[in-house]
């Protein structure tokens, strides 16, 4: 897995059609040797653990939250990870596409939730309450994505791969502000005047430069964890450097029990309008991601059982969102990444992932896991999540150029990028707006969509003649 797989994108539409699979050691239904599940699960989880913890991660610092809050939140983050796992994996009735999915807390809805629970942080809304309605919301919008699972036939022809690669290239260019504010020292560096100071462009570069530099090398396995060594090399610098935090480790207790509804469960049609076009977006993207999983695990990848698969995937999707609100942590979806460590490893065995499951649920079980990762500063993380957030952009752009470029395509592109990133970057454009005006349009993402869409909908396509 190469750093840019660190996100969980449509590209794995593409990757289903164009990658020929390895052969397999362990085939979908072979059981391996329990010493032999456990490593390749370890592998996995190398994979996936910085990823699962960094929109939490984020998120919290950016909105001011707790570490006591944010330290149950990342836990929860792993808990409800381990359980979507278990569930794709080991398909109980209609949940899980049985096949060896693993799931984590997904980078697409990152930029809305900072920017309008900022906003509402701004307003003078206690962090608390801003919590309980981002989770309300999260709860709310994993009815969309479970419904999407009943209905993808239709949604497909609906939301062709332009309006989602639109919304994706949406998604990934404004998480990139975010990536920088990361690498800068987070926003609370803004507050103490250490902004891109030396220390924190130092640490971030250090590991910027160290993921870019493992890429390079033709071991496999170190291309695979190159962000989660780069971000160990930055976490000891760190501490060299006498910058990290264990204030988060020394009040972390030793085991937690997950606590539904901490904050309460509130609501925002503000937050609520962008999170239903991402919703919708992560439901396409796990298409992709489990038709490229049945591509590489040598199972069908169309018709009845394909289908079936699909459906079942997209649902665990919706389903763990929804306990992902319940208990306080934010929206899940598939990781397409994952798909690399089973070309490198060789196993595609779905009992693999309840290892994984049971790990993951594991460490989220016992605080002192995301306590020790509250303790790195801001800049480490900042240099991995440039790379995951500048992939994201990269990951729209894949499925812009899987589709005909024509001129109507490239006006609703133009149009839809024009105004989304118009309204992300001068949000005073709403203000004399009436609110529900405001509350529709105040995500660029959303603005971006609803463009896309219409415009896709409205412009009819050439026809060949």
């Amino acid at each position: 897995m190469s750093a840019p797989e660190n996100t969980h994108t449509s590209q794995s539409a593409h990757t289903a059609k164009t990658t020929t699979p390895s052969d397999l050691i362990y085939g979908l239904n072979d059981k391996p040797k329990p010493i032999v599940a456990f490593f390749a699960a370890l592998q996995h989880l190398l994979a996936i653990l910085v990823p699962i913890v960094t929109p939490g991660f984020l998120i919290c610092k950016a909105l001011g939250v707790s570490e006591a809050d944010t330290n149950l939140i990342l836990a929860m983050s792993l808990v409800i990870s381990g359980i979507a796992t278990f569930l794709q994996c080991k398909k109980v009735g209609p949940f899980g596409a049985g096949l060896l999915i693993v799931q984590g807390t997904s980078f697409n809805f990152i930029g809305p939730i900072i920017a309008i629970g900022s906003a509402m942080v701004a307003a003078g809304t206690p962090v608390e309450q801003v919590m309980a309605s981002i989770f309300g919301v999260v709860i709310a919008g994993s009815f969309i994505e479970m419904g999407v699972s009943r209905v993808l036939p239709w949604v497909k022809k609906l939301i062709t791969p332009l309006v989602t690669g639109v919304v994706v290239l949406l998604i990934g260019l404004t998480l990139i502000k975010e990536g920088l504010v990361s690498m800068g020292g987070g926003y609370y560096a803004m507050q103490t005047k250490t902004f891109a100071n030396a220390d924190n462009l130092i640490l971030s570069g250090t590991v910027l430069l160290l993921i870019i530099l493992l890429n390079r090398v033709k071991i496999t396995w170190i291309k695979s964890a190159s962000i989660l060594i780069a971000l160990v090399v930055g976490y000891a610098l760190a501490g060299f450097m006498g910058l990290l935090n264990f204030s988060a480790l020394h009040n972390a207790p030793v085991f937690q029990i997950p606590k539904p509804m901490h904050f309460g469960l509130s609501f925002s049609w503000s937050l609520f309008i962008p999170m239903i076009f991402i919703y919708l977006v992560t439901s396409l993207e796990a298409i992709g991601d489990v038709t490229a999983t049945s591509k590489i695990s040598k199972q069908a990848v169309e018709g009845p059982e394909w289908m079936v698969r699909v459906k079942g995937g997209v649902l665990v999707n919706g389903a763990n969102s929804f306990l992902a609100g319940l208990f306080n942590t934010f929206p899940s979806s598939v990781f397409a990444q994952n798909n690399g460590v089973i070309q490198l490893t060789g196993i595609a065995s779905r009992y693999v992932g309840l290892w994984i499951a049971a790990l993951l649920v594991l460490l989220g079980l016992f605080p002192v896991v995301p306590a020790v990762i509250q303790a790195v500063p801001e800049a480490v993380l900042g240099g991995a999540v440039i790379v995951m957030f500048g992939s994201v952009a990269a990951s729209g752009i894949n499925i812009l150029s899987g589709t005909t470029l024509d001129r109507r395509a490239l006006l609703i592109i133009a149009v839809a990028l024009g105004l989304g990133l118009g309204i992300a970057q001068v949000p005073q454009y709403l203000e004399h707006m009436p609110e529900l005006i405001r509350n529709i349009f105040s995500s660029g993402v959303a603005t971006g969509g609803i463009a896309a869409l219409l415009l896709n909908w409205l412009l009819p396509e050439q026809k060949p003649e």
